[in-house]
């Protein structure tokens, strides 16, 4: 078990007057935020309010870019030409970078969301597309991999600061990747089991699927979503386990 461990969770989700998650009573649990950069998820000043609340209370704040897909909440597949990937994440990034910067702070990491993150843990080459782009303007960011994947490896390849990430709160295939969420038991709504299952990979340092194979992985974040009904008393479920487990829990970096 590592001595340390990140919580992380994906926030900044609201858009308008619409109102996606508890993002201020999560701000109070995890150590780091990644914030939806308005394509499937957020507005700019939804972007600029969350990482205010982030900064003040000293939790790290990460660049999180999905598809340009707000109906589909950027959980769609959509394919795109290589140029127009990279100037899709480069987009968000930027945006992100700027908003941090008038929020009088800085982005501490990056992780793609949803479709573009399962599409980048199955394909290298897409991976290699996105994480390059954010190496090309801002090379210090630590990139949240999903751990195990194809992501991991071309982060390593790649020669960049990067995080392994497992999810408390979803079902794993046997090669590391996601349960689809269409599928039963893809998504884990109790918050004790979502804490026992985080405490035992964590424990045995290997993902464990949904057969009950173990996969032997460096496990440096977990990820809890902010857009499910439990959010936060998952959150509170993990990190007092943790604590209980005698873990520090801190930021990245």
């Amino acid at each position: 078990m590592p001595q340390q461990i990140d919580l992380n969770a994906d926030m900044g989700e609201s858009f308008g007057d619409w109102t996606m998650g508890d993002d201020p009573a999560l701000l109070e649990i995890v150590t780091s935020a990644n914030i939806a950069c308005g394509f499937h998820a957020g507005d700019p000043d939804v972007m600029a309010r969350t990482m205010r609340l982030a900064i003040a209370r000293g939790v790290g704040i990460g660049a999180h870019p999905g598809f340009a897909d707000l109906q589909g909440f950027g959980r769609r597949r959509i394919t795109l030409s290589a140029e127009s990937l990279r100037n899709m994440i480069t987009y968000q990034l930027g945006a992100a970078q700027a908003l941090a910067h008038a929020a009088g702070g800085a982005l501490n990491h990056f992780k793609l969301h949803g479709a573009l993150a399962n599409m980048a843990a199955e394909d290298p080459a897409l991976a290699r597309i996105c994480y390059q782009a954010v190496l090309d303007i801002a090379p210090d960011l630590t990139i949240l991999v999903l751990a195990a994947t194809p992501m991991q490896q071309v982060a390593a390849e790649l020669g960049c600061r990067w995080a392994g990430e497992i999810f408390a709160d979803r079902a794993y295939n046997d090669d590391a990747t996601l349960v689809d969420r269409s599928l039963p038991g893809a998504v884990i709504h109790e918050p004790e089991e979502a804490a026992a299952r985080v405490s035992q990979m964590l424990r045995e340092g290997a993902i464990v699927t949904r057969s009950g194979k173990r996969i032997s992985t460096r496990i440096d974040t977990v990820c809890m979503h902010g857009d499910t009904p439990k959010a936060i008393e998952i959150a509170r479920w993990v990190k007092e386990r943790l604590t209980e487990d005698g873990l520090d829990i801190r930021r990245l970096g």
